[in-house]
């Protein structure tokens, strides 16, 4: 039966917010426009999860891509999609992590590399356990023998089709989103993404039971994850680069080389944002960011690296005092 549309356009709280179950079968190598998995209404809630492939079964196994794209209703270009992340949860009680090779912040880089050896390539398989929320992990050839630490749920990729025409390897992170590597890509963040196409065209994988600043081995712990999502909109809305959200801090992630002009494009954005829509002078919001602020190295590995700054949330108008 087709859609009330007259109905929906001018009393949208009438039509209630759906739940939206979707079991992903195929993996894309690239965000960009393609015909979507899904089409959802503003409000909706997407259940799902990421993908597990060959690469976190062997050695040199193809990675398996990342689920969408999701289609939301009413998605134009000059909106944001605001992603409230409800659920990010391991699904399996594996994990891997790689390094090595000629991939990670610290093996030899273009210029370097007939200077210096490169790192001989590893592959841990850590243990979840997904009842206490830990991960083990072997270390045959150290004094201690295995280490258990907490894990921290994330997804290291969330992401629009990138403006025009553009596709994007699933490495890449920028304006769109993409592999940011994150941490702070957790349950109870809210990430605002810049809206290029109609219908946003939403993707997201790549889940990390744990991750450290900096990525700098090349990966985290890498495994597949249950997720869900609200997906709604901000219309005209604009914003250039990813904005993340939690209890406690607005984030800007920025991602370029080198690492000081994805700090810059962080920085500059999170000022803006607190002109915008907080209140502040410009020259005021960039003293008190220069105070107060504090900075994640997201990712170093990837081909552009990716700074999260971020502003903590109780020195926003009308906050409560923060203490001396």
């Amino acid at each position: 039966m087709p859609r009330p549309a007259l109905v929906v356009l001018l009393f949208p709280a009438l039509v209630a917010a759906e739940t939206h179950r979707l079991k992903p079968t195929v993996g894309h190598p690239t965000f960009a426009v393609r015909a979507e998995v899904l089409t959802v209404r503003p409000g909706d809630v997407l259940e799902s999860e990421t993908l597990w492939g060959e690469w976190y079964e062997k050695a040199g196994g193809k990675w398996p891509g990342e689920v969408g794209p999701v289609r939301i209703e009413g998605a134009q270009p000059g909106d944001t999609l605001v992603v409230e992340i409800l659920k990010v949860r391991p699904n399996r009680d594996t994990a891997v992590s790689t390094q090595g090779g000629a991939f990670g912040a610290l093996v030899p880089d273009y210029g370097t590399a007939m200077l210096n050896e490169r790192f001989p390539r590893g592959r841990y398989v850590w243990r979840l356990d997904r009842q206490r929320m830990t991960g083990t992990v072997d270390l045959p050839g150290s004094a201690m023998k295995s280490i258990t630490v907490p894990l921290r749920p994330m997804l290291g990729r969330v992401a629009v089709a990138p403006e025009g025409d553009e596709a994007f390897g699933g490495l890449w992170p920028g304006p769109f989103g993409g592999n940011m590597d994150a941490s702070d890509v957790k349950e109870g963040t809210t990430v605002y993404l810049p809206v290029f196409h109609e219908g946003a065209l939403f993707y997201f994988g790549d889940g990390h039971a744990l991750q450290g600043d900096g990525e700098v081995c090349g990966s985290g712990l890498e495994t597949s994850m249950d997720v869900a999502f609200r997906l709604s909109l901000r219309k005209k809305k604009a914003i250039a680069w990813p904005r993340l959200e939690d209890a406690e801090h607005l984030m800007v992630a920025g991602s370029a080389r080198p690492l000081s002009d994805a700090l810059r494009i962080a920085f500059v954005e999170l000022v803006l944002w607190l002109v915008a829509e907080h209140g502040f002078d410009k020259a005021d919001a960039y003293q008190l960011v220069s105070q107060v602020a504090v900075v994640r190295v997201a990712q170093m590995v990837d081909p552009l690296y990716t700074v999260v700054a971020k502003f903590p949330k109780r020195f926003l108008p009308g906050a409560a005092a923060p203490e001396p």
